[in-house]
């Protein structure tokens, strides 16, 4: 095989194998969404934490994979291939080419972390927004991104032009779609945001999700063949619920009623990467209880995010589960950085800690409402993280080695690299014709 073809056969032979391979739980929503397909509640609710299992990464897996993505990096590193020079395998997978609305599609095999297959709409048919209006939710028009997101085919999403959406109730996703905003300037705002809730393959690029508000009692349309009654939603600007193979990346996002990202009850193979957050207080949160322990599966990759002025704690707060906070830049906190409960392992790599001058809240690290005599065993590491301005990170565990290896999901850069890593996080200005 030529080299010059070789990174390429990797990066499918991997997806190939891969794919052989808020805070209320809002009871009655969850029996409302699933007589899509005549089951049972309880039936629907094992189909959903089985195809969930399934999406949790075996360490030894995990481990292969890092350490062949690293080997493939350094070789297209060596042969200029897909390269900007950007150090970010994201952008510089897909940011060289100046036609990249061309094959637009071409995103979905970019992929990072714990939610690298997530595939989104690749391949079904593109669908064009050309309404922003959201005057009806139980029947959205043809034209407007409700409509285009219910749909029970794969959609890859775009939008004609640019856009204000503000939605009246939560705009409830089926599976296998991409929201892609690439090319124009789009705000969903001042309204209802984004539901996720038991569905799986999502790609969401390219927002500005910000002034988020509870909405519900409403009846609202999950699919073409149904719609149901929503109690109320918090107000967070993307809810994760019992889904899987997410990513959310390139957006930004702020000031909601809520959380900015929430993923609770089962979720999983989740990536949360080149997001730029700010002014919120309560940002990632990352399970939905202490006492929920089918969150124990959960798998997070944080990665490449610019945590930016404004905001307070949650970045992430998480509970049961693995977590890989890596390569990010933490420029502001008003509280703490990461905080957990209820023994999640948090593996910390390669990012940038600037504390604030507040004397107090120098710590990045937060065990919440737990006694050191609880959480001294708990699995938190800090390696090779810039520790600035009197921040320090207060470590825990013996380090067990399964237990990092399935909170380990790329290879880790310097820290030194973070500020151009993370340079263009959130929403990015791409203009037709040009490198974006």
């Amino acid at each position: 095989m030529n080299n010059h073809l070789l990174p390429l056969f990797i990066t499918t032979l991997l997806v190939a194998l891969a794919s052989a391979s808020s805070s209320n739980s809002r009871t009655s929503d969850i029996e409302e969404l699933q007589n899509f397909n005549h089951s049972s509640m309880a039936a629907r609710i094992k189909e959903i934490e089985m195809r969930n299992e399934k999406a949790v990464q075996d360490p030894e897996e995990v481990v292969a994979m890092v350490e062949m993505s690293t080997r493939n990096s350094t070789e297209r590193r060596k042969l200029g291939y897909f390269s900007c020079g950007t150090g970010n395998p994201i952008d510089d997978c897909w940011r060289c080419e100046p036609n990249w609305q061309r094959n637009r599609r071409r995103l979905a095999d970019c992929g990072i972390g714990f939610g690298r297959n997530a595939i989104g709409g690749r391949d079904g048919r593109f669908y064009v927004v050309t309404d922003s209006r959201d005057d009806d939710p139980v029947n959205p028009r043809p034209g407007t991104l409700r409509h285009a997101v219910i749909q029970e085919e794969p959609l890859w999403i775009v939008f004609k032009r640019d856009m204000v959406i503000q939605l009246k109730q939560e705009l409830i996703m089926n599976s296998f779609k991409t929201i892609d905003a690439r090319g124009v300037n789009v705000h969903i705002a001042n309204g209802a945001c984004i539901t996720i809730q038991f569905v799986t393959n999502i790609i969401i690029h390219g927002l500005h999700i910000h002034d988020c508000k509870p909405t519900g009692n409403a009846l609202v349309r999950s699919s073409p063949s149904h719609y149901g009654w929503r109690t109320m939603a918090d107000g967070d600007a993307i809810s994760i619920f019992g889904s899987s193979h997410i990513w959310v990346d390139h957006n930004s996002l702020s000031n909601c009623a809520d959380g900015l990202v929430d993923a609770v009850m089962g979720s999983t193979a989740i990536t949360i990467s080149n997001n730029y957050f700010t002014h919120h207080n309560e940002v990632i949160l990352l399970g939905h209880s202490d006492t929920y322990f089918r969150d124990k599966l959960m798998q997070v990759t944080i990665a490449y995010n610019h945590f930016g002025e404004g905001l307070i704690q949650r970045m992430p707060r998480c509970r049961h589960g693995y977590f890989h906070v890596v390569n990010n830049d933490y420029t502001h906190w008003e509280m703490y950085a990461i905080g957990g409960s209820a023994d999640p392992t948090i593996n910390s790599q390669g990012n940038r800690y600037l504390a604030p001058a507040n004397p107090f809240a120098k710590e990045v690290t937060k065990r919440v409402d737990a006694d050191p005599r609880h959480w001294h065993g708990w699995n938190w590491r800090s390696e090779g993280d810039l520790l600035l301005n009197g921040a320090y990170f207060i470590p825990s565990g013996a380090g067990a080695a399964a237990s990092y290896a399935r909170a380990s999901s790329l290879g880790a850069k310097s820290s030194s690299l973070v500020g151009v890593i993370t340079s263009t996080a959130g929403v990015l200005n791409c203009r037709i014709g040009r490198r974006c």
